[in-house]
C-alpha cells in the first residue's frame, strides 16, 4: 500500500474527527454558528472539514483586528511606515472602559511605537490600538489594501473621522482564507508574517477558547484571535505542526447563546471552542505534513 494512500487516509480520518467534534460541541452550546475549518492534506492543500454558512457576512468584531494588522504591515513592507514610528496617545484617542492596556494606564498624553500598538492590538485585543493604527492607516486605505489582496468580503466600516473606523464585517470563509494566505506567505513579507504570527502565538494571546486546555508548548503552536461583543463570541486561527506547517485553519463565528453578559471562559460558545481545541491538536498530530509554508514558533520567554 503506497505511503501516499496511507497519508490520504490519515487526512480523511482527521477531517471526520474535526467535523464530528465541531458538530458535537456546537450543538451543546446552541445558538447560531457560521464556520469554516480546513485540514491540510499530504501536499499541504487545505481540505474542507466544516462549512456552515461560510459565506454569510457577519460582524467580525475583534477578529478583524488581524485584517487591520495586515493592512498596516503592508505599509511597513512597502517602506511607508516603520514599526518604530512614534504615535501620540492623547486622551481623545483612548476608548474609555474598553478592553486593553491604554484605557487602564491613565498616562495620557504619551507616545508609543507602531509596534507597541500592533502588539496590544493582537494580543490583549486593545480597542484603543485600533484607533492608533487608524492614525497610520485610515479606513479607506485599510479596505483598499484588503481588496487588493483578494479579500473584498473582509472590510472595516468607516466613521466620520477617516482615521477612525468600526471593525466591520467578514465571512467565515474569508477569514479562513486570509489566515491561509498569511501562513503561506502570499500576503506579507516573511519578516512581517513572522512578526504577526509571533504575536498571535504568544503566551499572552487569547487563551480562553481553543488554547484553554493546552500546555504552554501546545499553545505556542496555535495562532488565534478572538472577538466578542453583545452576544457574539468569535475566534479564528491556525494550528501548526511541530515543524511550523499550517495544518488546521479555523474560523468560528458564534452568536445567540445564553449568557450574553458573560465574557469569560464559562460562556457556552467559548467553552465549546475550548473543547474543540484538543480535537484540533489531535488531528494535527496524526498527520504527516507536506510541502508549503513554514512559520517558526515565537521565541520562548
Amino acid at each position: 500500500m503506497s505511503g501516499r494512500s496511507a497519508a490520504d487516509r490519515r487526512t480523511a480520518t482527521a477531517l471526520r474527527r474535526v467535523a464530528a467534534g465541531y458538530a458535537r460541541h456546537r450543538d451543546q452550546a446552541g445558538g447560531t454558528w457560521r464556520a469554516y475549518v480546513s485540514v491540510a492534506g499530504p501536499d499541504g492543500t487545505p481540505r474542507e472539514a466544516v462549512a456552515e454558512e461560510p459565506d454569510t457576512p457577519v460582524e467580525a468584531y475583534s477578529v478583524n483586528k488581524v485584517a487591520v494588522a495586515v493592512a498596516v504591515l503592508d505599509l511597513v513592507d512597502r517602506g511607508q511606515v516603520a514599526l518604530d514610528r512614534r504615535i501620540e496617545v492623547t486622551r481623545d484617542v483612548v476608548v474609555p472602559g474598553s478592553d486593553g492596556i491604554f484605557a487602564l494606564d491613565g498616562a495620557w498624553p504619551s507616545t508609543v511605537t507602531l509596534g507597541h500598538a500592533l502588539a496590544n492590538l493582537l494580543t490583549v485585543s486593545d480597542d484603543t490600538a485600533v484607533r492608533l493604527c487608524g492614525l497610520v492607516c485610515p479606513a479607506d486605505l485599510v479596505n483598499r489594501i484588503l481588496r487588493d489582496k483578494g479579500r473584498p468580503e473582509t472590510q472595516v466600516r468607516p466613521a466620520a473621522d477617516p482615521h477612525r473606523f468600526h471593525l466591520g464585517t467578514t465571512t467565515a470563509r474569508g477569514t479562513h482564507d486570509l489566515l491561509r494566505g498569511l501562513a503561506t506567505g502570499a500576503l506579507l513579507s516573511a519578516e512581517s508574517t513572522g512578526y504577526l504570527f509571533g504575536l498571535l502565538r504568544s503566551p499572552v494571546a487569547f487563551t480562553d477558547g481553543i488554547r484553554r486546555e493546552m500546555s504552554s508548548a501546545q499553545r505556542s503552536r496555535v495562532a488565534t484571535k478572538a472577538g466578542w461583543f453583545v452576544d457574539a463570541r468569535h475566534e479564528a486561527g491556525i494550528v501548526f505542526a511541530d515543524d511550523g506547517a499550517p495544518v488546521v485553519t479555523y474560523a468560528l463565528f458564534a452568536a445567540g447563546q445564553a449568557g450574553a453578559d458573560d465574557f469569560g471562559a464559562t460562556h457556552p460558545a467559548v467553552r465549546a471552542r475550548s473543547r474543540m481545541g484538543s480535537g484540533l491538536l489531535a488531528a494535527v498530530d496524526q498527520l504527516t505534513t507536506g510541502p508549503g509554508g513554514r512559520v517558526p514558533p515565537p521565541p520562548v520567554p
